[in-house]
């Protein structure tokens, strides 16, 4: 595999394995857009469709199971939905059969049941399942993600398919992931996101916000800035999120939607709260239910207002049986659901409903608030409100589709006191506006050439050279500039390579720290490892920098350590090189853990459980030489700049006396994406590698640059240098460094001259 095939398969994409089809295949009553939809679906063989509500989801599930489906093929649905689809499918030519247990499945077809009774299956017969309003995955501790990606792990084609606004979750997205098998959610995390602190205020694509007041800071996921270009393109390529059709380019004609009205009804009562003369504000989800108990009747007088004054249709979403019990006895014209009524009484009364043979349906959002088609009606009211912006906007969503003609009337009866309520809803129906539109913005490139079945382009990062005196400098790839040097031109290479850090101070595919796991990183390092193999002279030296990595639940399984140094030198080793030696350079553990924030460094960690307790990270240098046939070997190093004592102290293999702080000025090179702060080589260990391992005049290599340190050493002690670094901002502060030494040198011989 040559480099550039190497970074094609390093592009995170999920792969396809489903059948060929054209939008030919598809039944002509679809939409444009529904056919190449269903299509890239069909390639896929997995994949997630978030489509919203009225943009037809349920003909491009059925035609997805139609195409790709040789034998019997299962719908899981929502018990309100269920019986819908079975009488959509006829529109398509298509029949489906709702079921409740594997007794009634007898033969090849479409099948059809809700979540309640998908235990009554064996999962076995199915070559392909749809989750009809998968975000029914939300939940990661619930028992009902579990039961499903666990149950239908083994299914070989699989679609997921909500019309949730925008998948603004991360935990439902990697849900989503998992339950495709394309990662586990943990896999998604460590790829993508990072555990950092946070305002509440804040804005930011995938972080679950769990601080309770404003301007607090919490530890929350988010996604790595770095890493967002690489997150909407894997994303895009197992799943496709529509708001409207020209979202991805396509017309929007029959797609318009009419005014929503949204009005809030307020009623002013006295509450107070339980053993307190005052009402203390709303404290929990227990609070919230007996503020909304007490103001029930109070409330249920704005709804009389509004049901009694109109003759036409209506849905009143009620939280509490209590609501629904009284709203009922308002009008003889008044249907209640509730849970405890057979899904026959449910499915009767919701067809009725469409059908206009009674004009008020009372109702939790739990049972007819997801997926169910309510355009016969163009008024609701909300009986009471919850913190869920989810069951809102679907609720909405039921009457406010595309295909709804009237303006669509809303309104909130809450009483004065739950105003909060509604400012966190409005405040989560911003935020979800602003997410949907950054995924929109964002992925629309990927998801449009997912959708063409074009080939994403790998970005070409270019390179350019400076020269100085005694330097050379590139900002480029290491793996491309490494070849342009010739055989046998390097003295001694001292670098740092990343530490397989995904998204941490670049988003290229081409920077070796963004890879999805050691094989990857390893994989990528051996072509810069057999490169400064071929350049360097015989019988000399590479000195690379490394440490102990700390394994981390999230990304490995497991907390400990891992042998980064371990990998290092096998992967040396494979390609050619003698392990020559090691030295180590000690660290200050208080000063690593206010760093890190390790709890193995702590000293409460150690009066608690000094199980958990570790030495800090120390730094290996890792020495590697080049052999060859003796007559090859050219001049030796007559090292003139250690006295016998320096060796004694050096020779022992452990350097006590670095100074972690001896370092190059890095605090500007530091970006405001950049996900940590640069950590340059400290000068005093590059300058015994130097001095060990070349001598004056010898021409110095890093492939890693960075803000030049290793090249400023080399100029500094006399050596040439040349350089290669990948991020502009690092190489142009490198630049500004090998000058200032170039120029405070020649500064030095003139005033010794004069």
């Amino acid at each position: 595999m040559n480099y550039q095939e190497f970074l094609e398969s390093k592009q995170y994409s999920h792969k396809s394995f489903g059948k060929d089809c054209t939008v030919n295949d598809i039944h002509p009553m679809l939409f444009d857009f529904q056919k190449d939809i269903t299509a890239w679906a069909v390639k896929k063989g997995c994949a997630a469709i978030f489509l919203d509500t009225g943009l037809g989801k349920t003909f491009v599930q059925l035609e997805w199971l139609r195409i790709i489906s040789d034998g019997e093929s299962l719908i899981v649905a929502p018990l309100s939905v269920a019986r819908q689809t079975a009488k959509m499918a006829k529109d398509i030519d298509l029949e489906v059969r709702y079921v409740r247990n594997q007794s009634e499945i007898s033969g090849n077809g479409i099948y059809i049941t809700n979540y309640e009774m998908v235990d009554h299956f064996d999962p076995g017969i199915f070559d392909a399942v749809v989750l009809d309003e998968s975000s029914i995955l939300k939940s990661m501790a619930g028992k009902t993600r579990k039961k499903l990606i666990e149950m239908f792990r083994d299914t070989p084609h699989k679609l997921a398919c909500t019309a949730t606004p925008s998948p603004n979750d991360q935990i439902e997205l990697g849900n989503h992931a998992e339950f495709l098998n394309v990662c586990t959610t943990n896999e998604m995390l460590a790829m993508f996101f990072i555990h950092a602190n946070i305002q509440h205020e804040d804005i930011i694509y995938g972080v679950k916000r769990r601080t309770k007041q404003p301007g607090k800071q919490g530890q929350e996921w988010r996604i790595k800035n770095h890493g967002r270009k690489a997150f909407y393109r894997w994303m895009s390529s197992w799943a496709i999120s529509m708001k409207k059709p020209s979202d991805l380019g396509y017309d929007d004609k029959g797609f318009d939607l009419p005014p929503l009205n949204i009005e809030p009804r307020f009623v002013t009562v006295e509450v107070t709260t339980k053993g307190s003369l005052f009402f203390m504000g709303l404290k929990g989800v227990g609070n919230r239910a007996q503020v909304r108990k007490s103001t029930l009747n109070a409330r249920l007088e704005k709804c009389r207002e509004l049901l009694l004054n109109s003759d036409e249709q209506w849905i009143v979403w009620c939280g509490l049986d209590a609501e629904s019990h009284a709203i009922k006895k308002l009008s003889d014209d008044i249907v209640e659901v509730c849970g405890k009524d057979t899904p026959e009484f449910k499915a009767k009364a919701f067809e009725d409903f469409q059908d206009g043979k009674f004009r008020i349906l009372a109702i939790k959002p739990r049972i007819g608030g997801f997926g169910m088609n309510f355009q016969n009606a163009h008024n609701m009211i909300f009986f009471g409100l919850n913190d869920s912006f989810e069951q809102y906007y679907q609720c909405i969503r039921r009457e406010y589709r595309f295909g709804q003609t009237h303006p669509v009337n809303v309104y909130v009866i809450l009483s004065t006191v739950e105003q909060e309520i509604l400012n966190n809803v409005k405040r989560k129906e911003r935020m979800a506006e602003e997410l949907h539109n950054e995924l929109i913005v964002e992925g629309r490139e990927y998801e449009r050439s997912e959708l063409k079945g074009e080939k994403m382009i790998i970005e070409d990062v270019g390179s350019s050279v400076i020269e100085g005196q005694n330097f050379k400098v590139i900002n480029g790839d290491s793996c491309v500039e490494l070849p342009k040097l010739q055989d046998n031109s390097v003295d001694l290479s001292v670098y740092s390579p990343p530490f397989a850090d995904l998204y941490t101070y670049t988003a290229l595919t081409n920077d070796l720290g963004n890879s999805r796991g050691w094989d990857e990183f390893f994989d990528h390092y051996s072509f810069i490892i057999k490169e400064i193999l071929r350049v360097t002279k015989t019988g000399r030296i590479s000195c690379v920098h490394t440490s102990d990595i700390p394994a981390m639940d999230i990304k490995d399984g497991y907390i400990g350590i891992r042998d980064f140094p371990g990998r290092v030198i096998a992967a040396h080793e494979k390609e050619g090189w003698i392990f020559h030696g090691r030295a180590i350079v000690t660290k200050n553990p208080q000063a690593q853990a206010i760093r890190t924030h390790s709890k193995g460094l702590l000293f409460a960690q150690l009066k608690k459980d000094s199980t958990d307790s570790r030495p800090c990270l120390l730094d290996h240098i890792l020495i590697f030489k080049k052999e060859g046939q003796a007559e090859e070997k050219v001049s030796p190093v007559n090292n003139g700049e250690i006295d016998n004592e320096r060796w004694i102290n050096w020779a022992g293999g452990i350097w006590t006396d670095i100074r972690e702080s001896d370092v190059l000025r890095y605090q500007y090179a530091r970006q405001g994406d950049d996900e940590k702060h640069i950590c340059p080589l400290q000068l005093g260990t590059i300058e015994r590698c130097i001095k060990l391992y070349s001598n004056p005049g010898d021409m110095i290599l890093t492939p890693f640059l960075g803000i030049g340190s290793e090249a400023y050493q080399a100029l500094k002690f006399g050596r040439d240098a040349i350089g290669i670094e990948l991020k502009k901002t690092y190489f142009d502060i490198a630049v500004q460094n090998l000058n200032g030494i170039e120029n405070y040198d020649q500064q030095s011989l003139f005033t010794e001259a004069s």
